[in-house]
């Protein structure tokens, strides 16, 4: 019998390349496309991907036999999958690979769960007469829908009705959601794998719910996909290539010819533009919101800083508060107390800081002084835009207890029934009574072409944590702008002034979604813009603070033109559709 010979994608950075090798007797008919092997390639053996079977060898030429067999990998159809993503977020298919692949050697498949529909409704199941479950069964007899709901309404029907069609795909942003899902569906009788842990299962036949990276996990059988929170940035690989899995979700549904289903309480711009929106009735909605305090600060005491009496309040009430401020440190911008000059650094004339420990920090360039003017020499210092730190301390004097401080870099806060911190508050702290934005304006007003929508995210994600209307908790937004359409939005529970006045700008100044960008740098860019020229239908804006940006009137022109250019050596970032420009 003659050796059969299979085509081996490498999993290594600097090699986009696949070679052929011969699958040893003792292997037999064991190998698939798809399955992790380890091969001999120059003086080391590296890992890698079957790709194809069946391979004609070149006359003449003597192949290496594959090292070892390392178990189950992704399917052909994932494979395929791994090459559009490689083209459509200019990066390498392996890297899309190992994502799709188990976290240990499998090296066989438990039998398949039947599909079987979901139980009639009971306790903590939602059957097919749940408001939420009939409609996404509606947009689940469309090949990709958009279900809004409020932030604070549960997604869990809109599963439960994907999964009555047969083993469903779920993608949620978070780990705690997706426990969540995942319990709700198993309450309706629905066998579920939770990704990664159970992707053999997965693999054989059972509907999986994950976090990002379960949008590579194959399903056995699939049936539906449904993207939970498709606004929400957890989405999206933050690392080159910046795939999104809502994006990939689609594709691949398109491909299999099954349903996707998209769910958001504030849609996305480029979810608007490629699906439908099915909204349930207007109370419903309106439920899933909680009531909006909005203090216009603008008519507020000045000398009460960002704590203003009608937030003091609820401070000083027993209800448990969560005060958001995106400023870490003691102060993010001070001035003189007697010549009134802004604090900056003496080196590249940045704003500085106050850390924790009192010096005066710059944060572009790591340079720390005493707490002194530099132009005047006195030591005594405004603070006029506080961090998180400084807050934290002027309310624990105002309520007489501890108060909690949450960054990105701390721990949970405990059972301090007060909390301030930065948006990982938010992620930390999964219920509330109140959630006060103490300046709503740094996320209105940023200077990034998302802000709105950014903002607007972050609202939605503070309302789930306040829970909808009839649980009695509040949403406070301090702002300067309480005309803007993210507070109206909040206000009246409906995200759709956002969507019309975001659209305007993008179409006006010419901004994703209307366009495809990607953000070029690392000391490698100049020399790939250089080699990227000028092609027909792609502009080249930059450089600006070593970064490049390139943009197109869609991703097939934009894609094509960064796939056709070699990548020169060293390092380069090509972050397609980059979220904060």
């Amino acid at each position: 019998m003659t050796a059969r010979a299979v085509r081996v994608l490498v999993d290594e950075p600097a090699i986009d390349k696949a070679f052929d090798y011969l699958v040893p007797a003792s292997l037999g008919d064991q190998v698939r496309v798809g399955d992790r092997v380890r091969v001999a390639l120059g003086p080391r053996r590296v890992g890698g991907w079957v790709v194809q079977v069946g391979v004609e060898p070149p006359p003449g030429v003597n192949l290496k036999p594959l090292a070892r067999w390392s178990g189950r990998g992704p399917g052909p159809d994932l494979i395929a999958l791994a090459g559009w993503a490689a083209w459509r977020w200019a990066g390498r298919p392996a890297s899309f690979l190992r994502t799709a692949s188990p976290g240990r050697v499998v090296t066989g498949l438990p039998a398949p769960f039947p599909p079987v529909a979901a139980r009639p409704p009971g306790r903590g199941t939602a059957g097919p007469d749940h408001p939420v479950a009939a409609l996404a069964a509606e947009g689940l007899r469309r090949p990709v829908s958009l279900l809004r709901l409020g932030p604070a309404t549960d997604p869990a029907p809109a599963a439960v009705a994907a999964a009555a069609r047969g083993h469903a795909l779920v993608l949620c942003p978070t780990a705690v959601l997706a426990d969540h899902v995942a319990r709700r569906l198993r309450a309706a009788g629905v066998a579920v794998a939770a990704h990664p842990g159970d992707w053999a299962q997965g693999a054989a036949g059972a509907t999986v719910v994950g976090t990002r990276a379960a949008a590579w996990a194959p399903v056995g059988g699939l049936a539906a996909v449904v993207v939970v929170d498709e606004h929400d940035e957890s989405h999206q690989q933050e690392q080159a290539p910046t795939w999104h899995a809502r994006d990939v979700a689609v594709e691949r549904a398109r491909r299999a010819g099954v349903p996707c289903l998209l769910t958001s309480p504030c849609p996305s711009l480029e979810a608007l533009g490629a699906a439908p929106v099915l909204a349930p009735p207007r109370g419903v909605e309106r439920d899933g919101w909680p009531v909006v305090d909005v203090v216009d600060m603008r008519g507020e005491d000045p000398r009460t800083g960002l704590l203003p009496p009608r937030l003091v309040r609820w401070l000083r009430s027993d209800r448990r508060v969560l005060c958001v401020l995106n400023r870490t440190g003691r102060a993010r911008l001070l001035a003189c107390r007697a010549c009134g000059e802004l604090a900056r650094c003496e080196r590249c004339g940045a704003a500085v800081g106050q850390t924790a420990g009192g010096a005066l920090a710059c944060g572009r360039c790591d340079l720390e002084r005493p707490v002194v003017c530099a132009g005047c020499g006195a030591a005594r210092l405004a603070v006029v835009r506080p961090g998180v730190t400084r807050v934290r301390d002027e309310i624990e004097a105002l309520v007489g207890e501890p108060v909690a401080e949450v960054t990105g870099a701390s721990g949970p806060p405990g059972g301090a029934r007060v909390v301030v911190g930065t948006e990982a508050t938010l992620h930390q702290v999964r219920r509330a009574d109140v959630v006060a934005f103490l300046d709503l304006d740094q996320e209105l007003l940023a200077p990034r072409y998302r802000a709105a929508e950014q903002a607007m995210a972050l609202v939605a994600r503070a309302a789930r944590a306040v829970g909808g209307r009839r649980r009695g908790g509040r949403l406070v937004l301090q702002t300067h702008v309480p005309d803007h359409e993210v507070v109206q939005a909040a206000v009246h529970g409906t995200p759709t002034g956002v969507e019309a006045a975001e659209r305007a700008r993008r179409q006006l100044l010419r901004l994703p979604p209307v366009t495809a960008m990607a953000e070029l740098s690392g000391e490698a860019a100049p020399a790939f813009v250089e080699a990227l020229g000028a092609p027909a239908g792609v502009e080249v804006i930059g450089p600006s603070r070593g970064r490049w940006l390139v943009r197109a009137d869609g991703h097939g022109a934009l894609c094509g033109a960064l796939a056709a250019v070699p990548r020169p050596p060293g390092r380069l970032r090509v972050a397609v559709d980059p979220l904060r420009v």
